[in-house]
């Protein structure tokens, strides 16, 4: 693999955490594509994604995806935490 990247994400709590990572766990298990491979961990109150990829166009579009899918997934934490 020639690109990497390393994002760590911070969330305000550990609840919020454990279910963005668990989430996002079957698709770091099984690749979008075969250009690239992602690990997630948790650190602390951060999600630390890395990302792997043949080349910096595949290491985008998985970048973007991964980067949505947390977006998307707290977005709709911070709905549903006015209702409970």
């Amino acid at each position: 693999m020639k690109a990497k990247a390393i994002v760590r994400v911070k969330f305000a709590s550990k609840k919020d955490l454990d279910i963005v990572f668990k989430a996002l766990q079957p698709e770091a298990k099984r690749p979008i594509t075969m250009r690239s491979k992602t690990s997630l961990k948790e650190n602390g109150k951060f999600l630390v994604l890395k990302v792997e990829a043949r080349d910096t166009t595949a290491l985008r579009a998985a970048l973007n995806a991964y980067l949505r899918w947390i977006n998307s997934t707290a977005a709709v934490l911070r709905v549903l935490e006015k209702f409970f």
